[in-house]
């Protein structure tokens, strides 16, 4: 086992207990890299200003660099610091935190989702990104498009990626781009997401495909996370039966899977500047691999941290990150996964006949399902 091949075992968490027992923040000489296993570990890293989220000569993964995707990747306000963050930012974050939740509802409920597993994989990852295409402003049929687009242009994200994948997102970041510049240029009618986002933008100074760019990342963060904290939940039904009853609130079901089984489990940080974290001497340089999920679990965070709890008092969680790179669509991501978990009870599935394995990931920890 080790750290990056725990994102898609069975069943990391004794390794990661392991870990923080050998201490908040350790050297693993197999990758070259840190680990920040321990809750305060994690935070401190995190909130660390010399530890940026892409290294200081690569601003682009080099399997991508100089292509339309990693055009769209040095853009994304979550892969830079500073004033090339915070611009993009508080453009789209703000509209994130201001929408109706009864028409994430309606817009959920308005897709079929059969009760096997081709249905399931189709309300995992399509339905999310439907809904978010629904909030800016295309219309269905645009959204069904949009959203299998998106799931080619994220595949690139990955150092997994193949060069069939890359050129797949290639195109697929060209014609997202096409998409998103004839919504813009559309002037009525608008949604108020997509309304408030561009009243910002023409008080912000940052370039038209700057915001492009961060759209479409809007969408590919909903694709695969939120598709992870839906198959999650529904693996948490799955194997403990009991959770499985019609007054079960949804709410607090995924509130407690974000922190005992999230879709992301562990994240990047690199050092652009010498310093010392929780008594440890990092170089400018080093990489530390920040495991979110590890920290969910200490019971320094969180008491009887390995109990499946639904009312859980005082629940923390790193799952949506901290600090100025928290995840701006933590409050929409929820809704859609509430109204998409409901709305998969609802059709009744046979959860005893799926099966499952996890999609190959460095850092995900999302299933696909078959029977």
């Amino acid at each position: 086992m080790d750290p990056l091949i725990a994102a898609t075992h069975a069943d990391p968490y004794p390794y990661y207990a392991q870990l923080r027992a050998e201490g908040g923040l350790t050297f693993h000489p197999g990758l070259n890299l840190w680990l920040a296993s321990s809750a305060r570990a994690v935070a401190a890293v995190l909130a660390h200003p010399d530890c940026h989220v892409r290294p200081a000569l690569e601003p682009v993964p080099k399997a991508i660099a100089g292509s339309l995707a990693g055009e769209v990747f040095g853009r994304l306000m979550r892969m830079n610091e500073g004033e090339r963050q915070r611009c993009p930012r508080s453009v789209i974050e703000p509209g994130l935190q201001l929408f109706d939740p009864l028409e994430v509802e309606a817009l959920v409920a308005a897709r079929l989702i059969a009760p096997g597993a081709e249905g399931l994989q189709a309300a995992m990852f399509l339905g999310p990104v439907c809904v978010v295409a629904a909030l800016l402003g295309f219309s269905p049929a645009q959204g069904r498009i949009i959203s299998e687009l998106t799931a080619d242009f994220v595949a690139c994200l990955s150092p997994l990626s193949t060069a069939t994948q890359r050129e797949a997102a290639n195109a697929a970041a060209e014609q997202l781009g096409g998409y998103f510049m004839e919504l813009l240029d559309d002037q009525m009618p608008r949604t108020a997401l997509l309304s408030g986002i561009c009243q910002r933008f023409a008080k912000a100074s940052t370039d038209p495909q700057t915001l492009t760019a961060n759209l479409i990342g809007l969408l590919s963060q909903t694709f695969e996370a939120t598709a992870g904290l839906i198959g999650n939940s529904v693996l948490a039904l799955k194997q403990q039966p009991a959770l499985h009853r019609e007054s079960i609130d949804i709410d607090d079901l995924l509130a407690e899977v974000q922190r005992f089984d999230p879709p992301v489990q562990n994240t990047r940080r690199f050092v652009s500047t010498s310093c010392e974290i929780e008594g440890v001497r990092l170089n400018a340089g080093d990489t530390v691999l920040v495991l979110l999920t590890s920290a969910n679990r200490d019971p320094q965070l969180n008491d009887d941290p390995d109990r499946f709890l639904l009312e859980r008092p005082n629940r923390r969680s790193f799952t949506f990150g901290a600090g100025h790179h928290q995840c701006p669509g933590q409050k929409l991501a929820l809704s859609i996964a509430s109204a998409t978990v409901a709305r998969i009870l609802a059709v009744n599935p046979v959860l005893d006949t799926l099966k499952w394995n996890y999609r190959p990931s460095l850092n995900g920890r999302i299933p696909n399902f078959t029977e």
